[in-house]
C-alpha cells in the first residue's frame, strides 16, 4: 500500500525527533485560550527555581489551554539545554501546543538562539516552525468551523518577534536593544498577505515579545489611558524607536501586544485603541521580583479585536481580571440604563 503523504511527513518528523502539529483553531464555542508564562529565569540548579515549574503545572492544570506562549528570559543557568529541558520537559507532558520567544538574557548561558531554537522545537507539543532566516514567526488561528485536514481562511494571527537583547558601547551596558528594520519589514509583509487573502481586510491579531516598546513610556505617562494592574517600576525599553509600533498600527491588525521583561510590571493599559499588557513574571528567587509568581491568561474571541484577561496565581487567585476594550474606554452615561436604586 502506498504511504500516504502525511504518514511520510510523519516519518521525516520523528526520524528528526520532531513533532507534527495540528494548526491552532478556535474552539466550538468562539475563544481560544492562551496562557503566557514570563520571565522564568530559570535556574536548574538552585532550588529557588523549583516554584517555577510547580507554578507552571499549577496554572496548566487550572486553564487547560489551547496554547502556551513563555515571553522571554526562560532560562539562567549553564548548560542552557539542562535548564530548557526542565521548563519544556514539564509543559510538554501537558499535551497542549506551545511556543516561545527569547528574552535578552537566553542567549547570555553558552548555547546560541539558533540552537535554543531547534532544540525547544523537539519537545511534543511545539508549534514553533522551522528557522527561516530569524527567530520570528507568524501563527494562524483557523476558523472554529474549519474541518480537519481541510485548507481554510484563518481568523486571526498571532504574531512572535525577536525583541533582541542588550547595546554595548566601549564595553559598557548602553541599554536595551530594538527590534530591527528588517524584522518591521518581514512583519509588514506576512500581515499584508494575510490581509489580502482576507479580502483586503485585516485579520485580528496579537504580538508577542519579551522588551516592551517605547510607547509604554507614552501610554503610562498620559493620564487618559486607563491602566489595570500593578505597576511597580519604570518601563524599561529600548531608548530607540525603530517604528515597530508605528508599523503596527498601519497595518491595522494587532490590537493587543504582550510582553515581559519588566519582573515588577503585570498591568495593562490601553494606547491608541492597541492593549499593552504585561505577563505576570513566572520566576523564582533568581531574578529581583516583588509580585507572587504567576500567569497571565488571555481569551481570544473568534471574528472580533476583542479578548478578556487576567492573572492566575498561587492557589488558584485570579487578578485583574478586564475585557479589552470594554473595561479600558468610557461609555456615554446618557445612554445607560435608568438606575433608580
Amino acid at each position: 500500500m502506498k504511504k500516504t503523504f502525511l504518514s511520510i511527513l510523519l516519518g521525516i518528523l520523528a526520524s528528526l525527533g520532531l513533532q507534527a502539529q495540528e494548526p491552532l483553531k478556535f474552539n466550538a464555542d468562539g475563544t481560544l485560550r492562551i496562557v503566557q508564562f514570563t520571565d522564568l529565569h530559570y535556574n536548574a540548579v538552585k532550588p529557588e527555581s523549583r516554584v517555577v515549574l510547580k507554578r507552571i503545572n499549577e496554572v496548566l492544570d487550572a486553564e487547560k489551554p489551547d496554547l502556551v506562549v513563555i515571553t522571554g528570559d526562560i532560562i539562567y543557568s549553564s548548560p542552557a539545554k539542562k535548564a530548557l529541558k526542565d521548563v519544556f520537559k514539564c509543559i510538554s507532558a501537558h499535551n497542549v501546543p506551545f511556543c516561545a520567544v527569547f528574552g535578552n538574557h537566553d542567549a547570555d548561558f553558552g548555547t546560541s538562539k539558533d540552537e535554543m531554537y531547534d532544540y525547544i522545537r523537539r519537545f511534543p507539543g511545539c508549534v514553533m516552525p522551522e528557522r527561516e532566516g530569524s527567530y520570528d514567526y507568524a501563527l494562524p488561528v483557523l476558523k472554529s468551523d474549519s474541518a480537519a485536514g481541510s485548507e481554510s481562511l484563518p481568523a486571526a494571527v498571532l504574531y512572535f518577534i525577536d525583541s533582541n537583547a542588550h547595546i554595548f558601547k566601549d564595553g559598557k551596558f548602553a541599554g536595551y536593544d530594538y527590534i530591527k528594520e528588517g524584522q518591521i519589514d518581514w512583519y509588514r509583509n506576512t500581515s499584508a498577505g494575510y490581509t489580502k487573502a482576507n479580502g483586503g481586510s485585516p485579520l485580528p491579531s496579537l504580538a508577542f515579545f519579551h522588551i516592551p516598546l517605547p510607547e509604554f513610556h507614552d501610554a503610562v505617562k498620559n493620564e487618559s489611558c486607563a491602566l489595570i494592574g500593578t505597576r511597580m517600576e519604570p518601563v524599561c525599553a529600548p531608548q530607540f524607536n525603530s517604528g515597530m509600533f508605528e508599523a503596527m498600527h498601519r497595518t491595522g491588525d494587532i490590537f493587543g501586544i504582550f510582553v515581559g521583561h519588566d519582573h515588577d510590571n503585570d498591568y495593562a493599559v490601553a494606547y491608541e485603541n492597541v492593549l499593552f499588557a504585561y505577563g505576570r513574571y513566572t520566576g523564582g528567587n533568581t531574578e529581583y521580583n516583588n509580585l507572587p509568581n504567576g500567569a497571565r491568561i488571555i481569551v481570544l474571541k473568534e471574528g472580533r479585536r476583542e479578548l478578556d484577561s487576567y492573572v492566575r496565581i498561587k492557589g488558584g487567585q485570579v487578578l485583574n481580571p478586564f475585557t479589552f476594550p470594554a473595561s479600558f474606554y468610557q461609555s456615554d452615561w446618557r445612554t445607560r440604563p435608568l438606575n433608580l436604586e
